[in-house]
């Protein structure tokens, strides 16, 4: 019996057991040769169903197409304001509480935001809106906080300056400046007395050098826009240094400020550029809209003009809600990277009229006029979003959206509520009790913690194998979820499953697989995989997230993405309509006591294959992802009914390790190497990288 594919030390020797060894004996070998404590453990819990062969086989039959065509919606993705990802992120201001608020962070965030920056600490001592400071704290209390008289919200600051000394604010930025090395800005400011000239600067960080100002006159007394522009020299900041951005007053002005604004040149509409860039080359079709933000969320705080637009608490995460990324901005960004809006409505605090209002607005807005998918609520059985309703509450709610939405637009598509597929059960029923029509799809989501496994001292190729196992689990419970559906009389062939959010993650083991290394990008594979060959149940997917979680991040400046946004572009990327029947013989395993949401997978194979052809039977493309820890498997390729050309295109995503990630200082350490292979009619050999995800396109002659 050959050894099982976990693990990195194995012998050749154990390559040669045959398959008349004892389970005891398998075992006993298999610890000697790993000289691991674990491995007793790892073999109890993860069985070898099928051995991996010599040689595996993956026939593909191309004549054999599926009947539906696979809706490009199951590539969507997923946008909402959490950590950096839309402030600080997508969005490309560069400052931080540029209307100096307070009650902006709950507590735990500002004292995270001081572990991390202690020199804030003297900052708030003195009133400053964090994250403000001094530009020189030995001056002692210069500052004075208003209320009620604010250019923007509630809130502006008065800066006393001291004769004969630089005083003023100052915020640490890290500036695009590997991108662009010019910068526009804005603020508002009220002269109160003194001299009348203000700088805006941009310094090193902490001292005194300055790498571009502006001076302005400020003398008018009542609340005024004033704009400037700099420039930093070549060769003045490197990448990912920070610098410091200066608002100083001169001798001893007094004067009112608000509404600060500094940005790149290069800003696409307020948009981070390399951001977009990264956005747009997803080619997803949708861009969702929501979250558990979305249950607090009021549309109209976030239109009109943006130096007007009411800074406020993002209720669900505890950061700031400045509302520069509104509806407007939205449709934009999804204009700019060829996606249809996703919009998830407020039915927590919102009401039926707020939301048909929405609904109004974006269709006058949007080029198509109607019939965009909207989203009745997000999570609303998780008792964290704001005025969730009770499961006596739930249906009716639901109706009185649905009737709301639909009086105003008929044609909206409507995404129900509904819970995640391993205890969907009680929850979709209840929302099965509304009468057919009342919305379109029913949502769910999974986003599990690859970490959290029922086994106790799990060791990290048990967690990895749990983890990769996950889509085979969770493709039995769709089909669940879809038969309760089409169970419910007037429901059966109407009604589909949406799976609005999904991501694998783990923050607290960074040896296990998760959205931003190579072992999550693996499970993004077997995830997409299992979307592919069920795309007629669940027609509409948005991975977490566009921005931060597995797509795009951005660190000190710098934009990158994660292995698992390179896995999803190679799919969404791909020129696929139907499915044509694969099978691929290469073992199989099961898991017991694996991630707690799914504990035991009966059937996991180890190698992942989903053939599809083009919509004019062309291009034959074959999504290969290879579950092994230790393996690389080697498999014999043999296509029927499609006389191949002479070469295929080969991209191939892998690592040395599952736990290698990208990050701002290696932006693209983990991408897909790209490359051409003999393909022959009669077959041909292709070796797949244990822990690895592979696309092959393949032309007819």
């Amino acid at each position: 019996m050959p050894l099982p594919q976990f693990g990195t030390n194995a012998t050749a020797g154990l390559a040669k057991l045959n398959c008349s060894s004892s389970r005891v004996e398998m075992k006993n070998v298999f610890k000697r040769a790993l000289g691991l404590s674990f491995a007793a453990t790892l073999y109890a819990q993860v069985t070898v169903k099928e051995p991996i062969p010599q040689t595996a086989t993956i026939e593909v039959s191309a004549a054999a197409v599926g009947k539906q065509e696979i809706p490009r919606t199951i590539f969507g993705t997923f946008l909402e304001p959490y950590g950096n990802s839309t402030y600080n992120g997508l969005w490309a201001e560069l400052l931080q509480n540029p209307s100096l608020e307070a009650g902006l962070w709950t507590p735990g965030r500002i004292v995270a935001m001081l572990h991390d920056n202690p020199e804030l600490r003297r900052a708030g001592d003195l009133g400053l809106p964090l994250p403000w400071e001094p530009l020189d704290a030995h001056q002692g209390n210069r500052y004075e906080v208003h209320y009620g008289d604010a250019a923007n919200s509630w809130q502006s600051l008065q800066v006393f300056g001291v004769p004969g000394e630089p005083t003023g604010i100052k915020q640490k930025v890290y500036l695009p400046i590997h991108r662009t090395r010019d910068y526009t800005g804005s603020f508002y400011a009220k002269h109160l007395s003194g001299d009348t000239s203000i700088t805006i600067a941009l310094r090193v960080r902490n001292q005194d050098e300055v790498l571009g100002s502006q001076q302005i006159r400020v003398a008018d007394t009542s609340w005024t826009k004033y704009t400037f522009t700099l420039q930093v020299p070549d060769g003045k900041l490197r990448r990912l240094d920070p610098a410091d951005f200066v608002v100083e007053v001169a001798g001893d002005e007094r004067v009112e400020l608000d509404q600060l604004s500094l940005m790149p040149a290069d800003a696409q509409g307020g948009l981070d550029p390399d951001a977009v860039a990264l956005a747009k080359e997803m080619k997803t079709p949708l861009v969702r809209f929501g979250g558990n933000f979305t249950s607090a969320y009021h549309w109209t705080d976030g239109i009109g003009p943006r130096d007007k637009r009411k800074n406020s608490l993002n209720n669900a995460w505890g950061l700031p809600e400045y509302n520069s990324f509104g509806t407007d901005e939205f449709l934009e960004f999804c204009r700019m990277i060829g996606a249809q809006p996703q919009i998830a409505l407020n039915l927590g605090s919102g009401t039926p009229e707020e939301a048909a209002a929405w609904v109004r607005y974006v269709d006058e807005h949007w080029s198509t006029h109607s019939g965009l998918l909207w989203e009745l609520g997000n999570e609303l059985w998780n008792h964290g979003n704001l005025g969730y309703p009770t499961r006596d509450q739930i249906a009716a709610r639901t109706a009185d959206f649905s009737k709301a939405i639909h009086a105003v637009d008929s044609s909206a598509r409507l995404i129900a509520t509904g819970d995640d597929p391993d205890h969907f059960q009680s929850w979709n029923a209840i929302q099965l009790i509304n009468p057919p029509g009342t919305f379109d799809y029913l949502s769910t989501h999974f986003v599990v913690g690859t970490g959290d496994v029922v086994l106790k001292n799990p060791s990290p190729d048990f967690e990895a194998a749990a983890a990769y196992a996950l889509p085979v689990e969770l493709e039995n419970r769709l089909h669940h979820a879809q038969s309760q559906i089409d169970g419910t009389p007037g429901y059966g062939g109407e009604v589909h499953l949406a799976f609005t959010e999904w991501l694998f993650y783990e923050e607290r083991n960074h040896e296990a697989p998760s959205y931003d290394n190579e072992g999550g990008a693996v499970v993004t594979g077997g995830f997409l995989n299992m979307l592919l060959r069920n795309s007629d149940i669940v027609p509409i997917s948005d991975m977490t997230g566009i921005m931060e979680f597995a797509g795009i991040w951005k660190k000190r400046g710098q934009v990158y993405a994660t292995p698992s946004y390179y896995v999803f572009k190679l799919y969404a990327s791909a020129d696929i309509a139907k499915l044509v029947t694969v099978t691929a013989e290469a073992g199989r395993y099961s898991v017991a006591q694996g991630v707690n949401r799914l504990p035991d997978i009966a059937s996991a194979p180890y190698l992942d294959v989903v053939a599809a052809l083009s919509q004019d039977g062309k291009t034959l493309t074959l999504f290969c992802v290879n579950r092994s820890l230790a393996t690389d498997i080697s498999a014999n390729i043999r296509l029927h009914d499609f006389a191949v050309s002479e070469t295929a295109a080969v991209h191939t995503l892998s690592a040395r390790s599952l736990t290698e990630a990208n990050d701002e200082l290696l932006p693209t350490r983990v991408k897909p190497v790209d490359s051409v292979e003999a393909a022959h009619p009669d077959g041909w050999i292709h070796i797949f990288p244990h822990s690895s995800v592979t696309v092959i396109a393949l032309h007819r002659k």
